[in-house]
């Protein structure tokens, strides 16, 4: 069923208006002389997108970045995981109509199935550190050997990002670890977040410092936080992707 929404000349080029669709909140945006019609809802958490600044043929959550397309409702970025409805539109007389069903580009497209997240680790001699790079245990003569970089990625992944419930190596978010070049107990790690704004970043900078602490040869943790290259859903794991049910 086609509904009238608004004149074509009430939007100018970049410009979107709420309506609704069936009863359902959405927004007709223009881009160049294109209208689209999507709903007015973030597949992520729920809030509207209204206020979303829109590049690129996509428009923006304005609470935690994600990112969606405006002609197929597709999620292109992180936190978002699921496409968002979109309507069929025609022009006629000079105004806009929406088709209350969901128009069939609205299915998520089928992701490539990624190679799994790298993490590169540059490990010193352990004998260049003041103990040689061997921890006792406690109350007996069994040396603990060195961690290595299985020992640091399983520490990372005690890690868990508070909304999606993933760790963050899984998520592709841990770039760098390395252990310094004058002090092997100490390590540095460059990592991103699944988008600049997101709310989560100190705790998991925080969290990630903290696991690492915790290895009996680590006396100290440098988390790094960067944004170039920007993270990127194919960074994930194919763990993380069964996950959040991207195929």
């Amino acid at each position: 069923m086609m509904e009238r929404l608004i004149d074509c000349n009430e939007l100018q080029p970049g410009q979107r208006e709420s309506v609704f669709v069936d009863d359902v909140p959405a927004l007709v945006c223009r881009l160049g002389n294109d209208y689209f019609v999507i709903e007015d809802v973030c597949s992520h958490d729920g809030q509207p997108l209204t206020d979303g600044p829109i590049t690129d043929g996509a428009i923006a959550c304005p609470r935690h970045g994600a990112k969606f397309d405006l002609k197929t409702g597709a999620a292109l970025c992180m936190p978002a995981t699921k496409a968002i409805r979109t309507f069929r539109t025609e022009i006629r007389d000079g105004a806009i109509w929406a088709d209350s069903s969901p128009a069939s580009a609205t299915a998520r497209p089928a992701a490539v199935k990624p190679a799994p997240a790298t993490v590169s680790l540059q490990v010193d001699n352990p004998a260049s550190s003041p103990n040689g790079g061997v921890a006792v245990e406690p109350g007996t003569d069994t040396p603990k050997a060195p961690s290595t970089e299985t020992d640091f990625i399983e520490a990372l992944k005690q890690v868990i990002d508070p909304e999606l419930m993933i760790n963050v190596v899984d998520l592709g978010l841990i770039y760098t670890i390395q252990q310094a070049d004058d002090n092997d107990r100490h390590v540095q790690v460059e990592m991103t977040l699944t988008s600049p704004a997101c709310p989560a970043g100190p705790q998991l900078v925080q969290q990630s410092k903290m696991a690492l602490e915790r290895l009996h040869d680590v006396d100290q943790a440098t988390i790094t936080l960067v944004m170039s290259p920007p993270w990127t859903p194919e960074r994930m794991t194919d763990e993380a992707r069964d996950q959040l049910g991207i195929f």
